[in-house]
């Protein structure tokens, strides 16, 4: 019996390790390939990408991916990949596009285990203009953009109070990223090797 049980857990340890090898680049191109499609899609207008700058945020373990755009010489805006652990399922990762004065040109969800017909409207949820729910074009360092129960100025997901919370900590955290690596006043490149963020 110990032989028959030792030799079903070999086989199945060998199959799942063939099964995730066999997924682990796949799962890694459309992940790559969802998050190229999110940066086009939050972005204004551009011909130039520079490559990836990862921007440390005091108080945060990981960092925030940052893609300056350009037309021509011109800087137009930036993508930001921010992220908030307090879901009410877990993680949130959002793609968030400025301009170059920092107003959301829009957003895309990548993940989120939120619940289904809840927390996962915020896919469009905060996009939509019906009510106060639209956050493009606002500039999160003039727009409290907090849910009003919280006496901020956007109005949160039906009966997801908690989901919209974190999704719109996602933007805040994003703008900070942004506002650290680029000065829209004066378009200069800030030299801060970090920045605090109230959580």
């Amino acid at each position: 019996m110990v032989l028959v049980l030792t030799g079903i857990a070999v086989f199945a340890a060998v199959a799942l390790g063939s099964v995730y090898s066999l997924t682990k680049e796949p799962i890694a191109a459309s992940k790559k390939a969802k998050q190229e499609n999110a940066i086009k899609a939050v972005l204004p207008d551009y011909d130039r990408l520079e490559a990836e700058e990862l921007i440390t945020l005091v108080g945060f373990e990981a960092p925030f991916a940052l893609y300056k755009a350009y037309k021509g010489d011109k800087f137009v805006g930036a993508a930001v990949q921010s992220y908030s652990g307090n879901g009410f399922s877990g993680e949130i990762k959002v793609m968030v596009g400025f301009d170059d004065k920092g107003a959301i040109v829009d957003y895309a969800v990548l993940e989120q285990k939120e619940t289904p017909g809840l927390g996962t409207k915020m896919v469009d949820w905060f996009k939509t203009e019906k009510g106060s729910q639209n956050i493009q074009g606002k500039n999160p360092e003039k727009n409290n953009l907090t849910v009003r129960k919280d006496g901020g100025e956007v109005d949160a997901i039906t009966a997801a109070t908690i989901s919209s919370r974190a999704f719109l900590e996602t933007i805040r955290y994003a703008y900070s990223a942004y506002k650290q690596d680029y000065d829209a006043s004066s378009g200069a490149t800030q030299k801060n090797d970090s920045l605090t963020v109230k959580q």
